[in-house]
């Protein structure tokens, strides 16, 4: 059940650093709802990882909740924000993927 809620959290973590690439684009109240976004976003995938954390060893859990977040937040630049999708960077998300599921596997 820790594994699902730090998923979670690492989703989150991508939805907090998506409303800050929303907020950068907007002006006005747009923005204010996107840093609201971000702010409840970042509480809710803080909260999930300190859950997440008290059964599950800190350095893995880190480490997964970042790998989430890092490759959550590449894909959704590359789907929605028309950053770069070259070979190299699908490359080492591919790796990073890798070393995620080889943590799972060693926890």
């Amino acid at each position: 059940m820790n594994w699902i809620i730090l998923i979670i959290a690492g989703l989150f973590e991508v939805a907090f650093a998506s409303c800050l690439g929303k907020a950068k684009q907007s002006s006005g109240n747009e923005a204010v709802m996107w840093y609201a976004g971000f702010v409840v976003s970042l509480a809710i995938s803080m909260i999930l990882l300190v859950k997440a954390s008290q059964t599950l060893p800190m350095g893995t859990s880190y480490a997964v909740w970042t790998g989430i977040g890092a490759v959550g937040t590449v894909l959704m630049g590359i789907l929605f924000f028309k950053e770069p999708a070259d070979f190299w960077r699908i490359f080492f998300i591919c790796t990073l993927i890798s070393s995620i599921i080889g943590l799972k596997a060693v926890s």
